[in-house]
C-alpha cells in the first residue's frame, strides 16, 4: 500500500519509524533486533535512509590525511526485507547527491521489480564528495529535480530511448520539509516555496525535519497552505537520549532545543535522561493527536530502547490503544 493511502486510509493515528542501514563491514543482526521490536506496534511504513560515499578527515601516525569513504550498503536489501518478510511497507530513500540520474533509475527499476512502490526524494547532505560524472551521465542537481525523473517514470518515460513498451512505475513519492527552513534557504517563506515546486512536481506527501516544539510545527504547516500545499505533512520526531543531543542535534540538523527541555535534561542524572526524552516526546505526539494531526514519524536510526519506552507510555496514557 503507499503511503498516500495509508494515510487516507486510517481509523486511528499512525506511527511510522526510519531506520539507517548497518555501516559497511558490519553485520545485518543488531537491526534485525530493532526491526523485530518495532514491527510489534504495526507500523504502516518504515523509512531506510540511503547513503553516498563521503570525505572523511582521520588522524594517523602521519598527520591528518582525507580519505573517500564508500557509500553505505543495504538499503535496497534491508527494504525488501521488511516488505516481503514483516509484510510492511518500506520507504527507501533515493538521494540526488552522490549519484547520476541512471543510477537512480536502476534504482527506482530494482524496487519496482520487487513491487516497493514508495520512495523519499532528498537532495542528501552535502557529503565533502564531489562525485565525477561520466560522459554521456547526468545528475539530479535538487530534489526538485528528482521528482521530476521519478514523476516521468511513473508516466513511462525512461532515461534510455527507444525501450520497447516501457512500463509506468507507480511510486508515491515523498519529500522533506524544514518547520525551521533548510539551513542554506535566505528564509522560511523561501524554503516553502521550494516545498511547494516540490509538491507541484509531483510529490504526494511532506515528512518533515525533526523538532521539539510543535508550535513551529503548526506554524509551518499553516504557512504551507496559505502557499497551496495541500497534501499530507507528517511531522518527524526524535527522543532526546543522552546530554550529547544537545550539542549534537542542533549542530548537524540547525534546529532549536526548548528551554524547557534542556533544563530537565541538564538536571537529570545521566541514566534519566531516556525518561526525560521519551516523556517529552509522549506530550509530542499526545498534543498532535489531539490537534488532529493523522500521523507521527520517528527517527530511530539503530536503537529500538527509546521507542518500547514511548510506545509503553503512550499506552499506559490511554494516547494509543
Amino acid at each position: 500500500m503507499k503511503v498516500i493511502e495509508h494515510l487516507n486510509n486510517a481509523k486511528e493515528p499512525l506511527i511510522s519509524f526510519e531506520l539507517i542501514p548497518p555501516k559497511r563491514g558490519g553485520d545485518i543482526y543488531s537491526l534485525l533486533s530493532v526491526i523485530d521490536e518495532i514491527v510489534k506496534y504495526k507500523p504502516p511504513f518504515i523509512d531506510i535512509t540511503s547513503h553516498a560515499a563521503e570525505v572523511v578527515y582521520e588522524e594517523t601516525t602521519t598527520g591528518i590525511q582525507k580519505k573517500i569513504k564508500r557509500k553505505r550498503p543495504g538499503t535496497l536489501g534491508i527494504c525488501a526485507l521488511i516488505q516481503n518478510k514483516y509484510n510492511i511497507d518500506a520507504v527507501p530513500h533515493i538521494l540526488t547527491n552522490g549519484f547520476t540520474r541512471e543510477e537512480t533509475e536502476d534504482f527506482l527499476i530494482e524496487l519496482n521489480y520487487l513491487g516497493i512502490e514508495n520512495v523519499l526524494a532528498i537532495r542528501g547532505d552535502d557529503s565533502g564528495y564531489k562525485k565525477p560524472i561520466p560522459a554521456g551521465k547526468s545528475i539530479n542537481k535538487h530534489a526538485v529535480d528528482l521528482v521530476r525523473q521519478i514523476f516521468a517514470m511513473n508516466n513511462g518515460k525512461y532515461l534510455e530511448e527507444g525501450l520497447l513498451d516501457p512500463k509506468p512505475t507507480n511510486f508515491c513519492v515523498g519529500v522533506s520539509g524544514y518547520p525551521e527552513k533548510h539551513f542554506e534557504a535566505p528564509n522560511l517563506k523561501t524554503d516553502i516555496r521550494y516545498v511547494k515546486d516540490k509538491v507541484d512536481a509531483g510529490a504526494d506527501y511532506v515528512v518533515t525535519q525533526m523538532f521539539f516544539n510543535n508550535k513551529i510545527y503548526f506554524d509551518f504547516v499553516n504557512l504551507c497552505r496559505e502557499e497551496s500545499i495541500t497534501v499530507p505533512i507528517i511531522p518527524g520526531l526524535k527522543i532526546l537520549t543522552n546530554k550529547t543531543h544537545l550539542v549534537n542535534i542542533p549542530k548537524n540538523f540547525y534546529i532549536n532545543l526548548p528551554d524547557e527541555l534542556v533544563d530537565e535534561v541538564y538536571a537529570a542524572k545521566p541514566e534519566h535522561i531516556i525518561d526525560v526524552g521519551v516523556e517529552w516526546a509522549a506530550k509530542q505526539v499526545e498534543e498532535l493527536f489531539n490537534k488532529n494531526v493523522p500521523s507521527v514519524h520517528f527517527y530511530i536510526m539503530q536503537n529500538a530502547t527509546p521507542v518500547v519506552k514511548l510506545m509503553d507510555l503512550l499506552k499506559k496514557k490511554k494516547i494509543i490503544e
